[in-house]
């Protein structure tokens, strides 16, 4: 489980980087659309590394 995990938080902070490198690339603000995409994976990041710290210490 901790390696799907694993894989999968690579996924989402890959997909995350390529959202701000297309901000940052872009010049000026992001768009408000960009913004909630960017803030949902960090979301979707910390979640799945609470999971991990939970499966890690026998709670999954």
């Amino acid at each position: 489980m901790n390696k799907k995990l694993t894989a999968l938080r690579a996924r989402l902070v890959e997909a995350q980087q390529k959202l701000i490198t297309q901000a940052v690339d872009a010049g000026g603000l992001p768009t408000d659309g960009a913004l909630r995409k960017i803030s949902d994976l960090e979301n979707a990041i910390m979640a799945v590394e609470h999971m991990m710290e939970d499966v890690g210490h026998g709670k999954g």
